[in-house]
């Protein structure tokens, strides 16, 4: 019993644990959101936790727990980058894998009319299907708002009826299932050892 006291105690373990919650709740939060759906208030605030504030904690963290060391003499490791870049990636990839697993899901097809377009920069459709129904969210140039679309086209589209995910022409869309095992995987990884880094500069440092 005592041995495993130790083991679960190591800081490759602490470390391996704290990545994992860091990384999985990026993706976690990101891919639910559309997938549940969840509220409006409450995909914003899943939005921020993922994208901004555990990337950041996956730094932050490991820095601040250099305990013996004093401030000014405090480094972060090279390590603890990845997982701060993989964290935002995965919040924002994260969410359009949820909007199209959302879309297979509870998606549907119907005939839709452009009633407006915002070409100012990215292209947006404003859709309304054929009997006179609102598509909510607006189409995106990546899924069918493409240049050559103009106001009174008709289109046939896949929306979610929830007006969460966004409505795609795309019947082949491409998933980022690959693009976010690796993502997750870097970000543990270079999670776990970073932050054992830090934690043997901490030792290090106490010891001399």
């Amino acid at each position: 019993m005592g041995a495993r006291t130790v083991w679960w105690r190591t800081p490759g373990v602490r470390w391996l644990l704290f990545s994992l919650a860091c990384a999985g709740g990026s993706l976690g939060l990101a891919w639910l959101g559309p997938v549940m759906p969840l509220p409006s208030a409450v995909r914003v605030v899943g939005g921020v936790l993922a994208v901004f504030v555990l990337p950041f904690a996956s730094v932050l963290v490991p820095l601040l727990t250099l305990r013996r060391v004093p401030r000014k003499k405090r480094k972060v490791a090279w390590q603890l980058i990845v997982p701060l870049i993989s964290g935002v990636a995965m919040g924002i990839f994260g969410t359009e894998a949820g909007g199209q697993a959302a879309l297979a899901d509870r998606g549907l097809w119907t005939e839709a009319v452009v009633v407006g377009m915002d070409d100012s920069g990215t292209n947006y459709c404003d859709l309304r299907s054929v009997d006179g129904r609102a598509i909510s969210p607006s189409l995106s140039e990546g899924d069918g708002c493409e240049d050559w679309v103009e106001k009174g086209d008709e289109m046939r589209v896949r929306y979610d009826p929830e007006g969460v995910a966004g409505p795609t022409a795309d019947r082949d869309s491409s998933s980022n299932g690959g693009l976010l095992a690796v993502l997750f995987g870097a970000a543990v990884v270079m999670g776990t050892w970073g932050g054992v880094r830090q934690s043997r500069w901490d030792r290090e440092y106490d010891r001399s």
